[in-house]
């Protein structure tokens, strides 16, 4: 079973250009499936029927797994079934003949534009390094201004900002390309930061190529900027559950807000299906009902 996993992921990794959270994700789904198999005295993948799955997703469900991760577990387990297909090894797709668990559709919490200006000059007021400092307003300002996942702006390297096309080239899920647009505020702490790098590769040795640094020289990791991001939204008032992500979200609702066509907002997201960006059209239309509950005469009965 383990080779036909190695097999799998290498295939996902080099055709499918999955990234390793990716990989990690379908690895760790198909190892606790194989360890249910072993425990059940099942060792042929090829014997696994339809009620094999259904007992898998009861095993999941006494787990206490939300939903979200059974339905994940689910798919990771369509895809390789779908391998092994193509490979000659099984005839039929057991995982296809189980229904997904249906879904709760959890909108996301986004922050108004005044949240917004008050996060994005917390790092002014915390107590940080200079070169910190530097580095986190323009973060900051570029996840608000481009939408950009914390994943992708911590990859970014040098040579990947065109200050005069005022755009950065990010890389999304599956390493698709696509252009992130900057605005003034962005394109001004982006360049401050760029300087400060300059100023701290003459006292230490930096990495060549990353463009974000953390103080030792290397490349700034997701995890550190999540950590950092929290210490701002408390500070800002906001609450210990406003990350990165939050950002992305409060881009594409502001957006949306002031008229953005959905389809250019799935664009700038980086979204490979429309429905995924449709989510935010909810959000929108939540907020327009709220302000003709509070503005209309005649909104609430009773």
């Amino acid at each position: 079973m383990y080779d036909l996993l190695d097999r799998f992921l290498g295939r996902l990794s080099y055709e499918k250009n999955c990234s390793e959270h990716t990989l990690k994700a379908y690895s760790k789904d198909l190892q606790q499936f194989f360890a249910f198999l072993k425990n059940n005295r099942k060792d042929d993948l090829g014997k696994v029927d339809h009620m094999t799955m259904r007992k898998y997703l009861a095993f999941l469900r006494a787990k206490n797994y939300s939903r979200r991760t059974s339905a994940r577990k689910l798919a990771s387990l369509r895809s390789f079934y779908k391998f092994l297909i193509q490979e000659g090894i099984v005839e039929g797709n057991p995982a296809k003949a189980v229904r997904t668990p249906k879904l709760e559709r959890k909108l996301p919490r986004f922050l108004t534009s005044t949240e917004v200006e008050t996060l994005l000059t917390m790092p002014h007021k915390v107590r940080r390094l200079p070169f910190v400092k530097i580095r986190d307003i323009a973060i900051l300002e570029t996840l608000y201004s481009t939408g950009m996942r914390i994943g992708e702006i911590c990859a970014l390297n040098v040579d990947d900002v065109d200050f005069f096309a005022e755009r950065v080239i990010a890389r999304g899920k599956g390493k698709k390309e696509r252009y992130a647009w900057l605005g003034g505020p962005a394109l001004k702490a982006l360049q401050s930061y760029v300087d400060a790098r300059s100023l701290l590769g003459i006292t230490k040795k930096i990495d060549p190529q990353a463009l974000l640094l953390n103080t030792r020289g290397g490349r700034l990791t997701a995890r550190s900027m999540e950590r950092a991001m929290a210490k701002y939204a408390v500070a800002a008032g906001l609450g210990t559950e406003v990350t990165p992500h939050t950002l992305r979200h409060s881009f594409a609702t502001h957006l949306l807000d002031r008229g953005a066509d959905l389809r250019v907002v799935q664009e700038m997201l980086g979204h490979a299906n429309l429905s995924t960006t449709q989510i935010y059209t909810h959000l929108t239309t939540e907020r327009l009902k709220e302000i003709y509950d509070r503005a209309h005469p005649r909104a609430r009965t009773g």
